[in-house]
């Protein structure tokens, strides 16, 4: 076995070992891809929907998004033309904001010139579309042959290769770029599931957190990784910042069987979400009043405190909340909403705990006044 090995590493390189991986690749993944709803189609809308809402979120979560997405929004003229508030409120949960907004100014510009670009060039134009969504879709949806490049076929293609670089360097991947693009296909029907092939290795086989799956691998009997016995290192990412830490303390307001909300400035972070109201740092039992009075609130109960966390890309939020019932009108660009409203209102997932809380307290009271 030892020599079986040593005699196909001398015969392998990492200049002719990609241009075996199509074929077997093909093949596997027209007997093992999973069935997702994005798969069924070369509808560019429905394609493109797909590569927005799968940036940095799991398969699983967006299957429910997906489907009640294009329910709502049926066609991209659909998206251009709805009101922000419906679309950010479906929007809610998944994150990243702000690809919801470019969904929608992507949209517009699609739908004033009648239809989608078909080339790479073209969709990379459009708000929110990089390199590797402009690849996914011109590949999927039209048949050309773009390499589209993610971190499962970073992945897939270091340990083939036996790649020790940084894949979170530019040069890395754009030489990984090009060395897919030197191997795809030639046949439209086999150009429209190449990158998705390649990227289903990386997420269910060749995946992350964990050894490969190498005796399920098409690409076993020539990954340098597997024969050098380097696979489970691979890939190579330098490390990463640490998360700068928020401490934030939020205010969970009820009055009249209604919660106060705010929405966020237009820029940043969350932009323009509805959010409870809340401040920096840590207010204490005794100094959360003064807060409460300078909103021009009295308090008339204090209900509960509340401590969650959330975390984003590069910021992670600590927060300590409160609940309690007030009188007095608060900030006039405030908005007091009702259990309905609070379904009508797009809250960030940031928020979940205090939206949970909300509905208990807003439920218990709509019962009492029964």
């Amino acid at each position: 076995m030892w020599y079986d090995n040593s005699m196909k590493q001398q015969e392998l390189t990492t200049e002719n070992v990609l241009s075996r991986l199509p074929g077997p690749l093909l093949a596997w993944y027209r007997e093992n891809a999973r069935d997702l709803p994005w798969r069924r189609t070369q509808d560019p809308y429905r394609v493109w929907v797909s590569e927005i809402m799968l940036q940095q979120t799991r398969v699983a979560a967006v299957l429910g998004y997906y489907a009640r997405f294009l329910d709502a929004f049926p066609t991209v003229e659909d998206l251009a033309a709805a009101p922000t508030e419906r679309l950010m409120k479906l929007w809610e949960g998944l994150g990243y904001y702000s690809r919801a907004r470019n969904l929608q100014k992507a949209a517009k510009i699609v739908a004033e010139r009648g239809g989608f670009p078909d080339t790479y060039e073209g969709l990379l134009a459009l708000p929110g579309i990089g390199d590797y969504t402009a690849s996914a879709i011109a590949s999927a949806a039209f048949g050309r042959r773009e390499a589209a490049v993610d971190g499962n076929v970073l992945r897939v293609v270091a340990r083939i290769t036996d790649c020790h670089d940084d894949i979170l360097d530019p040069k890395t991947k754009k030489a990984v770029r090009a060395w897919v693009q030197a191997i795809m296909p030639e046949r439209a029907e086999d150009v429209r599931v190449f990158n998705q092939a390649a990227m289903e290795l990386g997420a269910t086989v060749c995946a992350p957190n964990g050894p490969p799956k190498c005796l399920f691998c098409p690409a076993a009997d020539f990954c340098l990784g597997r024969l050098r016995g380097t696979a489970e290192v691979l890939p190579v990412k330098a490390a990463k910042r640490a998360r700068r830490v928020e401490e934030r303390t939020v205010f969970l307001l009820l009055r009249d069987g209604k919660t106060a909300l705010r929405k966020r400035p237009k820029t940043g972070l969350l932009a323009g979400l509805w959010e409870f109201p809340n401040v920096e740092g840590v207010l204490t039992e005794e100094t959360a009043p003064a807060q409460v009075a300078a909103w021009g609130l009295e308090p008339k109960a204090w209900r509960n405190k509340l401590a969650a966390k959330h975390i984003f890309t590069h910021v992670e939020w600590h927060m300590t909340g409160y609940t309690l019932e007030v009188t007095g009108d608060g900030p006039a660009e405030w908005a007091w909403v009702d259990l309905d409203g609070l379904e009508t209102h797009a809250v960030p997932s940031a928020f979940a705990r205090y939206c949970a809380e909300a509905r208990e307290r807003m439920g218990e009271q709509t019962w009492n006044e029964c």
